[in-house]
């Protein structure tokens, strides 16, 4: 970049771009933004040419960012122009081969100091999606950022994107439970599809879980029955400690009838011989 030292680089989280835009509506946004996000100019739109054809854009994985307004597809209806105009239009409209933006997964709301300030959307695109072809999916991407609380941007409005080129697709365990696969439908959307290694690794989860719950009630059914059997000692310990002081007073009177029986018995058999 002409004019920064080597190793500057711009790397905006969501937040930040959705106040660069912010400022950039409202008249008031830094003096050097037009440096790192430039203006796309023209009805077209962003997604009217391929994007590496964008100033700036390459494949190296880096990202670029664009202020630019979104044009509709059609002249009635709302429905965005994600279509790429190609220079051989004419021929790949007769064959029915394209390369379209698709959305990918639920617009998302952004928060900025608590406040929904305004929403991001991603699209993947594909190309050579027409009729009787299977859509092949590319690795460009791009996120797209507007103002408010609405789902989709209002047309004419100024919006944010990041465009980059994806190189390594993301192979740790967390990532592979958290992709999805994102196929288009007929309204132009994607659906969204869970990968057969999601669905395994749900399946060996389930049955991890479901060991753990029974240990836990095992540990737990364990610690009620030692509470039982400390319970019934206490019982014991305290029915023994009452029997340990029962009080002197009536070991008398119980040595006395011993010794008393003793005497009449020893006086009965000595009347009997005499007899």
């Amino acid at each position: 970049m002409v004019g920064f030292p080597a190793g500057v680089k711009f790397d905006p989280t969501d937040q930040e771009l959705i106040e660069h835009l912010e400022s950039k509506v409202m008249k008031r946004a830094h003096s050097l933004i037009d440096d790192f996000i430039p203006t796309i100019e023209g009805e077209d739109g962003i997604c009217y040419t391929h994007p590496e054809k964008l100033p700036g854009v390459t494949r190296n994985g880096q990202s670029k960012h664009f202020f630019h307004r979104p044009s509709k597809a059609y002249t009635t209806g709302t429905r965005k122009r994600r279509k790429i105009h190609a220079e051989n239009e004419l021929s790949n409209s007769k064959n029915g081969a394209e390369t379209r933006w698709h959305k990918t997964g639920k617009t998302r709301p952004l928060m900025v100091d608590g406040r929904h300030k305004g929403c991001k959307k991603i699209l993947v695109l594909y190309s050579n999606f027409g009729k009787a072809r299977k859509p092949e999916k590319t690795n460009w991407v791009m996120h797209q950022y507007h103002l408010g609380d609405l789902e989709d941007e209002k047309e004419g409005e100024l919006i944010v994107s990041k465009v980059f080129h994806q190189t390594q697709p993301r192979q740790s365990a967390a990532a592979t439970t958290s992709t999805v696969l994102h196929e288009p439908s007929t309204n132009g959307d994607m659906e969204v599809k869970t990968p057969k290694s999601m669905k395994i690794g749900l399946a060996d989860y389930a049955v991890v879980a479901a060991a753990a719950i029974q240990m836990q009630r095992q540990q737990q059914q364990m610690l009620k029955q030692g509470d039982e059997m400390n319970k019934g000692n206490e019982v014991q310990d305290q029915q023994q400690q009452k029997f340990d002081h029962r009080p002197a007073g009536l070991e008398g009177p119980i040595m006395a009838c011993k010794s008393a029986s003793t005497k009449e018995v020893s006086f009965l058999i000595k009347g009997l011989v005499k007899f």
